[in-house]
């Protein structure tokens, strides 16, 4: 009689090449673009979001985080699908023209000449890109997380059983190619965005940054059908799913229907679905109840991990980017985790692992995501200690209760100035160097006649301009940001000390006409060189000259002695009033290594035990499971960040720190006590048909126990008589 895991195994192995199936080439190549596609998509939508749609910061980074933990849910949607009816190939095509949908219409809604535009060049019917918007990205999510525990999954599937080494490789050129397209897309798409387009109105090209990842995507799906023909194609066994959950809850009834201790005890609690259940089921139940127990640590591993993207995106906003040939942006630092992924695959495949072996340690796959743990642990200790030396050296703003104010002399002579209990004198066309901290009131002194109550609401910054008023000397105040610039740009304002109204501009964006003795807003500008042009009411134009850093913020004083002529860019006087970043982003180099090392040793190597210890049918339901806690490591972030309230950074680095070693001991011990399978052999050894006496037993069982499920002494008279 033929064995049901016979029947299983294909009839022809696929053609290989140097040992490895040529349909894996298919396979890698379709998740390459795909990650690109992703990845592609995801690095602008925060931008269109909050550009494009005018929405604000907070509303703009909830829909991206739903977005988010959608694509990191639907995965089991995706397995069920896949184990249950179309089995992993059609899964993969059919929700990858979902996801190629999703990504055209994506695409689409970001045409703002699709609708009319306003005067600013925005759209004037926001409601439909919102619309288009929304159901694109529920397509994608329901693309992109349908076939993220297929694709894995089904490349396994292309090896014999003799073929473990070639498997495992695998797993690593896979991860590879997920990190090669995220590479490349988030250095493209960026550039792509900054274009502009446009029939009626010139706009960021958000149509060409989401429609460049579309077209990846449909790439992604003709290459995966291309290759149709070579590939081990498992079919679906049934509705898994449901198999499971009935016969777990089924389990969970009988024992706690027959909790009395007359009961004989079994040896595992899914015993007790046998009465209902094959012994195949039930053991292929107990094989992934064993590794999902695994996973209930994991999650913690991936709320550190994920914070890549956000807490130490943030981190670089306060650091300086310029490595002399090239300038690194804040969100660019991103990009160092897919680098070093594809220099560390390699070296640990061919190097580490090898020598490891040579040594004759057992390095399991369970003790590599141990390993891995803690390799994220030591990143955020790294990234709390860089944090340290940061704090060191931001700006210290005021309080609730406090102000700060900052003077510059305008005067053509030396100035005593006391300011509450502060005594100093100001040269002329200077500034105090750093601000003075007051109460909420005090009196501002210049001189004799010239006495000022002064007050101020609690947490404001100012800058007083002290000109001439008549005879006497007098301050006109105005408010300061109080917070670095975001993203590392400059904060930029100029103060008209000019006898006529000035025109300001700095490339295509405008200050604003500026009135004498009047101050414009800020403008912010990214690092490097820029160039103001200055223009009066006579048509005279003045170009000046600046270097900018990194997060820095100046006041830039044009003095009543300005004359346009070549020099002007000497008589302009800067005074800066938050210091540009000084600590390198190059110091966030070790906690990228570290991270990215634990990534390499703990997703690599979990993707290949998920598979390895998988029964032959419920593959794609551990990769589902592995997914998962994806999704519930970024829930974490938000739960401790909300319930720890830490005013300090670096405390909350070192927070997520010790809550994953002290998980990384619990999941040491339970791994410890792990016993590794043959999924393989154990269904063999129940794959037997079940003998007919075995089978009407079982029908007698469920027969009477339906007659039976009153009191637990009628359950006790029944068990008896079995």
């Amino acid at each position: 009689m033929e064995d049901k895991d016979d029947r299983r195994k294909p009839k022809q192995k696929s053609a290989a090449l140097c040992g490895y199936p040529i349909s894996i080439f298919f396979i890698v190549v379709n998740e390459f673009c795909e990650r690109f596609s992703y990845y592609g998509m995801r690095a602008v939508l925060v931008l269109y979001f909050k550009y494009f749609l005018k929405w604000d910061d907070d509303f703009a980074t909830t829909i991206y985080h739903t977005f988010v933990a959608l694509c990191y849910l639907t995965p089991i949607l995706g397995a069920i699908v896949a184990d249950s009816w179309l089995g992993k190939f059609k899964t993969i095509v059919y929700l990858s023209i979902v996801y190629t949908l999703g990504q055209v219409v994506m695409a689409i809604s970001a045409i703002h000449d699709l609708t009319d535009t306003n005067k600013d060049g925005t759209p004037d019917n926001m409601t439909l890109h919102v619309a288009l918007s929304m159901v694109g990205l529920i397509l994608i999510a329901l693309g992109t997380g349908g076939i993220k525990p297929c694709v894995a999954a089904f490349g396994g599937d292309q090896f014999l059983d003799h073929q473990e080494k070639q498997r495992s490789t695998f797993f690593s050129i896979f991860y590879l190619s997920i990190n090669a397209g995220s590479l490349l897309s988030t250095v493209i798409t960026p550039i792509l965005r900054a274009q502009e387009c446009g029939i009626h109105t010139k706009q960021q090209c958000y149509p060409l940054a989401f429609g460049v990842p579309a077209a990846l995507m449909v790439v992604a799906l003709v290459v995966f059908i291309v290759g149709s023909g070579m590939y081990i194609k498992t079919p679906p066994q049934g509705n898994i799913m449901v198999k499971v959950c009935k016969c777990i809850g089924f389990a969970i009834k009988n024992r706690f229907r027959h909790r009395s201790s007359a009961y004989p005890k079994r040896e595992h609690w899914m015993d007790w679905s046998d009465e209902k259940y094959d012994k195949l089921l039930i053991a292929q139940v107990k094989m992934v109840l064993k590794v999902l127990f695994l996973y209930i640590p994991l999650p913690m591993f991936w709320a550190l991990f994920d914070q890549q993207g956000s807490r130490w995106t943030l981190q670089a906003t306060t650091m300086d980017g310029n490595f002399g040939f090239l300038t690194i942006q804040p969100d660019q630092m991103q990009t160092v985790n897919p680098i070093l992924i594809l220099a560390l695959v390699p070296i640990m495949d061919s190097l580490i692992y090898p020598l490891i072996a040579k040594c004759k340690l057992n390095f399991s796959p369970l003790k590599r995501m141990t390993v891995g743990m803690l390799f994220a642990a030591l990143a955020f200790i790294a990234a709390g200690l860089v944090q340290l030396q940061i704090d060191q050296t931001l700006p210290v703003f005021p309080s609730s209760t406090q102000s700060q104010v900052k003077y510059i002399n305008l005067m053509s002579t030396p100035l005593d100035v006391r300011a509450g209990s502060n005594n100093f004198t100001l040269q002329p066309l200077t500034a105090n160097e750093d601000y003075l901290n007051f109460g909420e009131s005090f009196t501002l002194n210049l001189g004799p006649g010239a006495s000022y109550p002064t007050a101020f609401e609690g947490a404001i910054r100012s800058t007083s301009v002290i000109v001439p008023d008549v005879t006497l000397p007098k301050p006109i105040t105005f408010t300061d940001i109080t917070s670095k610039p975001e993203q590392g740009a400059n904060a930029i304002r100029f103060f008209n000390g000019y006898s006529s109204v000035l025109n300001i501009t700095w490339g295509d964006q405008g200050f604003g006409e500026i009135i004498p003795n009047n101050m414009s807003g800020y403008v912010l500008i990214p690092q490097g060189a820029a160039e103001y042009q200055i223009k009066n009411g006579l048509g005279s134009v003045c170009t000046y000259k600046q270097d900018l850093g990194f997060g820095s913020s100046y006041t830039l004083v044009i003095p009543p002695t300005f004359i346009f002529d070549a020099l002007c860019d000497q008589i302009i006087v800067p005074v800066l009033d938050i210091k540009p970043n000084i600590i390198h982003m190059a110091w966030q180099i070790p906690q990228y290594f570290l991270i990215t090392a634990g990534e390499v040793v703990f997703s690599v190597t979990g993707l290949e035990f998920s598979y390895s210890q998988a029964p032959s049918n419920m593959k794609s339901v551990l990769q589902a499971g592995w997914l998962l806690t994806v999704a519930v490591g970024n829930i974490i972030v938000l739960i401790v960040a909300e319930a720890a309230t830490l005013e300090d950074q670096w405390a909350e680095y070192i927070l997520f720190a010790s809550l994953l070693v002290l998980v990384c001991f619990i999941f040491a011990f339970m791994a410890y006590f792990y016993t590794y399978i043959d999924p393989a052999k154990i269904e063999a050894e129940f794959a037997v048909k079940e003998p007919e006496e075995e089978k009407k037993r079982k029908s007698v069982e469920m027969s009477r126990n339906s007659f039976h499920s009153g009191s637990e002494k009628d359950q006790d008279t029944l068990q008896t008589k079995i």
